[in-house]
């Protein structure tokens, strides 16, 4: 089993330790709080040991990999200090907030031979998986257009000064959240994003960093993507890819924190809409074991790395319109 450590025991770390707990490839040895008084309850009913320095893990041989949970703008510089310790790094999205950041991440985990991992769990839910491979198949034709939305309102409970509504940590509202999910399927339909246009609006809530986002991305191959993400409305949750002979749509019944399945629904060209039901798989677990495997050399991560920084490159483009209020070109 790989031996990980979990850094960050916020909202998502503690989640993360105990859906670990159900693996039979990854073992919780440590988790890093630099608060641990905050977790001592937790740390007691999981059973984890509880260190207050990333160093300290690093240095630490028994642990072989990193689950980082933390800070986005922290998130590039634990990323080339692990893969230094020759830790394999699963980071949680975004892995980085700009391109230049984002390679520079990269370029350590390649000099250092370790894998990295993007906490992208909706690449690994079962009817995601389907459609990518019915897509790529060619059946439903050329890829035109994708429309997708990710809205939810667990954040209207947080505390103002929570790091996930700052503008440092969060810049275009719910971009971070939930729209780099979707930002990251469009990537991988149809690959490097050309331009954005990008407007982020605070209309329903106490979000001052802003609670709906509308974005359009025009991809180098000429395909569009269509980007809702709301942080002020009950969830809702759909990704759609238009072709030319057809198209397939996946909606959750729940978030993705918790779920209860997916119905999948596609369309070919002069027939009738074909509807399959999903039941639910933990996508999350099913990512960090991807992550287990590649780390321990079963299988090939099936996120590439260019796609790592196509996405990356594209969010700094879209955090750059939201402020601008023009089209951006994404470099690259």
């Amino acid at each position: 089993m790989l031996n990980v450590a979990v850094v960050g025991m916020g909202w998502w770390g503690k989640i993360i330790v105990p859906l670990l707990k159900t693996s039979s490839k990854i073992s919780v040895g440590k988790v890093v709080e630099v608060n641990p008084d905050s977790i001592a309850d937790f740390a007691r009913e999981q059973g984890v040991e509880v260190v207050t320095s990333y160093e300290e893990v690093l240095k630490d041989p028994s642990i072989q990999a990193v689950v980082l949970c933390t800070p986005h703008t922290q998130h590039t510089d634990q990323i080339v200090a692990a893969a230094a310790a020759g830790k394999h790094v699963f980071c949680e999205k975004p892995l980085s907030m700009t391109r230049a950041d984002v390679l520079r991440a990269v370029a350590a985990v390649e000099k250092a031979g370790v894998a990295l991992a993007v906490g992208h769990e909706r690449r690994f839910e079962p009817p995601i998986v389907e459609m990518m491979k019915i897509v790529k198949s060619g059946v439903l034709g050329k890829p035109l257009q994708v429309e997708a939305n990710f809205s939810q309102d667990k954040f209207l409970s947080l505390a103002a000064d929570n790091w996930r509504l700052s503008g440092k940590e969060a810049p275009a509202g719910p971009m971070t959240a939930t729209g780099i999910h979707l930002l990251d399927l469009s990537v991988g339909v149809f690959g490097e994003a050309d331009h954005v246009y990008a407007s982020v609006k605070q209309l329903g809530s106490h979000l001052v960093n802003g609670d709906t986002l509308a974005i359009l991305v025009s991809f180098r191959n000429g395909g569009h993507a269509l980007i809702s993400a709301i942080l002020a409305t009950p969830f809702d949750g759909r990704f759609a890819i238009y072709c030319n002979e057809g198209w397939i749509e996946v909606r959750d019944k729940t978030h993705p924190e918790a779920p209860e399945g997916w119905t999948m629904t596609q369309c070919f060209r002069g027939g009738r809409r074909e509807v399959k039901e999903f039941p639910p798989v933990p996508g999350v677990l099913a990512n960090l074991e991807a992550f287990a495997d590649a780390a321990e050399g079963r299988a090939p991560y099936p996120v590439p790395r260019d796609q790592m920084v196509a996405n990356i490159s594209a969010l700094e483009a879209i955090f750059k319109a939201t402020k601008s209020g023009v089209v951006e070109k994404v470099e690259g």
